[in-house]
């Protein structure tokens, strides 16, 4: 077997064995489209019939997997990481040569594993952009302008920072902008009609856009830039071998238009003020690229530089084994807590029963595998408090159209209602509500776990006893 192939083959084992040790977890970044592709495939439509505040395409993507969690997520994360690698591959190898092309791989492959489980293990929507963006910056350096603009735009429909993308591209070849903007055109154009064939291009709008704008134009944190300065000290700590790779190569003159894709990529990382892990995958681009040039630039010097790597494989390697135990991990506790909750449910539940979780559990629609009762598969937009602080705070950032939410919830029948907020946050417990009272009513709680509510129809309820005391009578 050839060096490369040698190379790729340990890449891949490298990424699908980090990837199985979680292969009984489920993180917020998988669950939430997981749960919103698992109510497509029971017939519901995206944002006509099933809230969803992302761009489509994340949710679409896991559609190819059949929406199942377990061994098919983690070996299609894998994959997916595999992807990325080899399109930063085939860039290095375009603008330096074999030996640059390897360091990009191999260094993505790197980062991709020994990260924030939360952000590297899911194909949440900033991992999901990372393919087309790093593929929309290598057409546009290969003056191919409409192909270009068409990856970015499938970035722009998997996140909103797509845009960010876009003006990459436009960095890095001006004179293609015309075409490129076609080539963003042309796919948006299908996007569009196919959403306002659907009859979903207005919800798309309330829900991405709307409650989107809502949500990133408040903030959580008392002070946000302080935090984002913290925050990215924290991620070049741990990326600090890449990151002073890049910036030996970046003295070269020819730098010019990766310093203006790196200072994009940090706008996009900035936008919200929230500076989550995940969210600089964006910046992961530009500097993973310009490191694998630095690091060829170095001679000697890269060997040390090189150990440098090893602040985030002590730091993050040991997660996977303590994956494997998942056993009072704080990081994946909620995560235990949904599979308790919904044991309880299955245990007594048909495949005809309906479900509704209050907070943001929707792991709990994977792992039950049951339908939605209402559009709505967490409660953010029935509180209006984002799910970024309601386990704290208790403040909406939208009151009157949450409040119309709540009235029109009022009308459903789920089978089972999981209240999964109230036991972390009270004032924003699901009998809190006046609206809901009534309809509370109708419940009688089943179960309870240190994080979870769990209550079922009462009439049902009803039913079921009598049928088992029946059963009993007609048994004796």
């Amino acid at each position: 077997m050839s060096k490369p192939r040698l190379f790729f083959l340990l890449l891949f084992i490298l990424l699908a064995a980090s990837r199985l040790c979680h292969v009984a977890i489920l993180w917020e970044g998988d669950a939430y489209p997981l749960a919103a592709a698992g109510q497509m495939l029971h017939g519901s439509m995206l944002y006509r019939q099933i809230w969803f505040d992302k761009p489509p395409l994340l949710a679409i993507a896991y559609l190819a997997i059949g929406a199942h969690a377990g061994i098919p997520l983690r070996v299609a994360g894998a994959l997916y990481a595999f992807l990325a690698c080899l399109i930063a591959y085939g860039f290095a190898r375009d603008l330096w040569g074999k030996r640059e092309a390897l360091w990009a791989a191999g260094l993505l492959g790197f980062f991709l594993t020994f990260d924030f489980p939360s952000a590297v293990m899911p194909v949440a929507s900033d991992l999901l952009m990372l393919a087309p963006h790093l593929a929309a910056v290598w057409l546009a350096w290969k003056r191919r302008a409409f192909w270009s603009g068409a990856m970015a735009a499938v970035a722009f429909w998997v996140s909103p920072k797509g845009l960010f993308v876009a003006a990459a591209c436009a960095v890095w070849f001006p004179a293609g902008i015309p075409l490129m903007a076609a080539g963003f055109a042309a796919v948006s154009a299908i996007a569009v009609a196919l959403l306002g064939a659907c009859g979903a291009l207005e919800p798309y709008w309330q829900q991405v856009w709307i409650w989107g704008r809502l949500y990133a134009g408040s903030t959580f944190l008392e002070n946000p830039l302080r935090n984002g300065l913290l925050r990215t000290a924290n991620w070049a700590g741990f990326h600090v071998a890449i990151v002073l790779a890049a910036a030996w190569f970046a003295r070269k003159r020819e730098s010019l238009r990766w310093v203006a894709w790196t200072i994009l990529a940090f706008l996009g990382v900035a936008a919200g003020l929230r500076f989550f892990p995940r969210y600089y995958f964006l910046l992961l681009a530009p500097i993973t690229l310009m490191a694998a040039r630095g690091f060829t630039l170095m001679g000697r010097r890269r060997e040390l530089i090189a150990l440098l790597l090893l602040i985030p494989a002590t730091r993050f390697g040991l997660t996977y084994a303590t994956a494997l135990r998942d056993a009072a991990w704080r990081d994946t506790a909620m995560d235990r807590d949904s599979r308790t909750a919904a044991a309880a449910i299955t245990a007594r539940a048909t495949p005809q029963d309906t479900l509704f979780v209050w907070g943001y559990r929707p792991e709990l629609y994977v792992y039950t595998g049951l339908k939605a009762a209402t559009i709505y598969l967490d409660s953010q937009p029935l509180t209006g408090v984002p799910a970024d602080r309601h386990l704290t705070s208790s403040e909406p950032v939208e009151t009157e159209e949450a409040a119309h939410r709540r009235r029109q919830l009022a009308g459903a029948n789920p089978a089972f209602i999981v209240d999964g907020l109230g036991l972390y946050n009270p004032k924003l417990a699901i009998t809190q509500y006046p609206e809901l009272k009534t309809w509370l009513s109708h419940y009688q709680e089943i179960a309870r776990t240190s994080g979870s509510v769990v209550y079922r129809y009462a009439a049902r309820t009803a039913t079921v006893r009598s049928s088992t005391r029946t059963a009993s009578q007609e048994t004796r």
